[in-house]
């Protein structure tokens, strides 16, 4: 993410009643935290059926917005093994069934390290290239999208 992009997002929130913002890109990830002396008191309403909102108004006012604070996370070292579609990210062809692949273990080029459910369809993802597994970036059961990392080889 270029600089002026980050620097766009930090006035953004710095600007808004947003206090938090995280942006996953295929360069990375971006968390931008607004930090304060004193919590802002936001009204929510809550229903049951409804998602939470995003932001909501202040209640009372309150003294100028503090600058947002960027926290830059690293990108994984190594070669990434990425999702080829969108859809659910399984690491055993079962509940119960024994992980594919788990973090030490070597794999060769070709060999099954998850399953993607797409559209009812469970699709086999294979490394594409021979190492060893250092790093698992997607969780059991989490969606993923198109180019999302999955696995760090090395």
């Amino acid at each position: 993410m270029d600089l002026r992009k980050l620097k766009t997002l930090i006035d953004l929130v710095s600007d808004s009643n947003v206090s938090e913002l995280e942006i996953t890109e295929a360069e990375g990830k971006v968390r931008i935290v607004k930090s304060g002396p004193a919590p802002v008191a936001y009204a929510t309403q809550m229903v049951a059926s409804a998602p939470a909102p995003v932001a909501a108004a202040p209640v009372a006012a309150a003294a100028p917005a503090p600058a947002a604070t960027p926290v830059v996370e690293a990108a994984p070292v190594g070669h990434q093994v990425k999702s080829p579609m969108v859809g659910t990210f399984y690491r055993s062809s079962s509940p119960g069934a024994k992980a594919f692949a788990e973090i030490g273990q070597q794999v060769k080029e070709g060999d099954t390290i998850c399953i993607i459910e797409a559209m009812k369809i469970l699709n086999e993802i294979e490394a594409d290239k021979s190492g060893t597994i250092t790093q698992i970036l997607a969780e059991n059961g989490q969606a993923v999208e198109y180019g999302a990392p999955l696995f760090v080889i090395e």
